[in-house]
C-alpha cells in the first residue's frame, strides 16, 4: 500500500485543471442482489490507506460506527460504509481509508481499494433524480468505466453528518444570526452535498436574503449567464441583482476552480464576490481559490461565520 499513498500524495497538485483522481473502493458483494459496487472518493480528502487494526467499540453510536482508533496519538471514528449504505455481506472489510476534510479525520472500512482513476471532473455525471431520491444524496457523481461499469462518487460530508449525529439537533448553528433587511440581491450556490446545500439555505433563510442553489458549477455558471442576459435586457448591472456568488470546490461536469475562472472573465460579473466554501481548507487550497480570483474562503458548516462575511461583502 506505501506505493498507492505515495500517489496519492503526489496526485494534490491537480487543483484549478477541472481534473481530479478519485481512489476506486469496493465494498462486498451484497447478497441480496448478487452485484458488486465500484465507488470512489476524491484523493483530495484521503490521507493514508491502511490495514484494520484494533477498534475500540465506543457506546450508544450508530450500528455503522464500529469504534475508534488511535492513529499517531489522534482518536480517529471509523464507520463501516458497507453497513451504512446497507450492503448485506457478510464479508470483512478490513482496509480502512483515513480521509480528512473541514478539520475532521474518520475512518472508512472498504472491502478493498482497487485503483487510482484521473479523469475530467466534465466526465463526472450528476446522478439521476431517482437514484438521487432513493439514496437520499448520498451518491453525488457517477462516470463510467471501460466495460459499461459505473463508479458512484460517495458524499462523504454526508456521511459525517449523519454518522457523528450533527444533522440533529443543530438550531443552535443559526442563533444570533440577524436577518438583512431589504435586502432583494440573490446569492447564486453550487454545492454536490444536499447536506451542504441545505445549510446554505438555511444560512440565507436566516439571513432574509434570496439565494438559487445550483448542483454543480456547470449549472451554476448556466444559471448566471441567464441572469446576466437578463440584465442585459433590462439596462442595470449584475450586482444589482447578484450579492455573491457561493461555490463548492469539488463538483461533477465543472468544478468551482473552473466556474470562478469562468466569472472573474467575464466583464458583466465586475463587482460580484465570489465566495468559495469547502471542506478542503487547507491553506494549499486556499491558495489555489485566490489564483484563480476568489475573494473570500469560508469552511463548511461554519454558518455564523458564513452569514458575518456575506453580510460584510453586501455592506451591512
Amino acid at each position: 500500500m506505501s506505493d498507492l499513498l505515495k500517489s496519492i500524495d503526489a496526485r494534490t497538485r491537480l487543483a484549478g485543471t477541472n481534473k481530479l483522481e478519485i481512489l476506486l473502493f469496493s465494498l462486498g458483494e451484497d447478497s441480496v442482489s448478487g452485484r458488486r459496487e465500484i465507488f470512489g472518493i476524491n484523493v483530495f480528502k484521503v490521507r493514508e490507506v491502511i490495514r484494520r487494526g484494533e477498534i475500540t467499540a465506543a457506546p450508544e453510536m450508530p450500528d455503522c460506527v464500529e469504534g475508534m482508533v488511535s492513529l499517531r496519538g489522534t482518536l480517529v471514528p471509523v464507520v463501516d460504509l458497507g453497513k451504512y449504505v446497507g450492503i448485506k455481506d457478510e464479508t470483512p472489510r478490513n482496509v480502512m481509508i483515513i480521509t480528512e476534510y473541514n478539520g475532521h479525520t474518520q475512518g472508512f472500512l472498504v472491502e478493498a481499494v482497487d485503483t487510482i482513476l484521473r479523469l475530467d471532473w466534465s466526465q463526472m455525471r450528476v446522478p439521476p433524480e431517482m437514484l438521487t431520491a432513493n439514496l437520499g444524496g448520498l451518491v453525488t457523481a457517477v462516470t463510467e468505466l471501460p466495460g459499461n461499469k459505473l463508479v458512484m462518487m460517495l458524499d462523504v460530508e454526508k456521511v459525517l453528518a449523519e454518522t457523528s449525529h450533527y444533522a440533529e439537533g443543530e438550531e443552535f448553528l443559526f442563533k444570533g444570526i440577524e436577518p438583512v433587511e431589504n435586502e432583494t440581491r440573490m446569492v447564486v450556490y453550487a454545492d454536490d452535498s444536499s447536506i451542504a446545500r441545505k445549510q446554505i439555505e438555511r444560512t440565507l433563510q436566516a439571513l432574509n436574503v434570496p439565494g438559487r442553489g445550483a448542483v454543480n458549477g456547470h449549472m451554476a455558471w448556466q444559471m448566471l449567464q441567464q441572469i446576466a442576459q437578463q440584465c442585459q435586457a433590462a439596462g442595470v448591472p449584475v450586482t444589482e441583482r447578484v450579492a455573491a456568488i457561493l461555490t463548492d470546490v469539488e463538483m461533477p461536469e465543472m468544478d468551482g476552480y473552473m466556474l470562478t475562472k469562468s466569472v472573474k472573465a467575464d466583464e458583466r460579473f465586475n463587482g460580484v464576490p465570489v465566495l468559495m466554501h469547502s471542506s478542503l481548507s487547507g491553506m494549499s487550497n486556499q491558495q489555489l481559490g485566490k489564483s484563480v480570483g476568489v475573494d473570500e474562503y469560508i469552511p463548511k458548516f461554519e454558518p455564523q461565520r458564513l452569514s458575518a462575511t456575506l453580510r460584510r461583502l453586501m455592506g451591512r
